[in-house]
């Protein structure tokens, strides 16, 4: 089974080695059909901590880092 890939903006990298990603989607209501935005925050493994906050990246499914940490940030778009 291929890895899970996500596309989103960093909104925080305060802490060493990891930053968290904000993934939007777009949901449709079941009964009234219209359309809203959900957001999601991940938190992502950045080795060499060369991204920062304001940078659109794409993250991959990984193995558990960390407590919370099952994402890895593979580029920057």
């Amino acid at each position: 089974m291929p890895k899970r890939k996500l596309t989103g903006i960093i909104v925080s990298d305060k802490m060493q080695k990891t930053v968290v990603v904000e993934v939007e989607r777009i949901k449709e209501h079941p009964k009234y059909k219209r359309r809203f935005r959900v957001h999601k925050r991940y938190k992502a493994h950045d080795q060499n901590q060369e991204y920062h906050v304001g940078d659109r990246v794409v993250i991959e499914e990984s193995r558990p880092i960390s407590k919370e940490k099952r994402w890895r940030v593979i580029k920057k778009i």
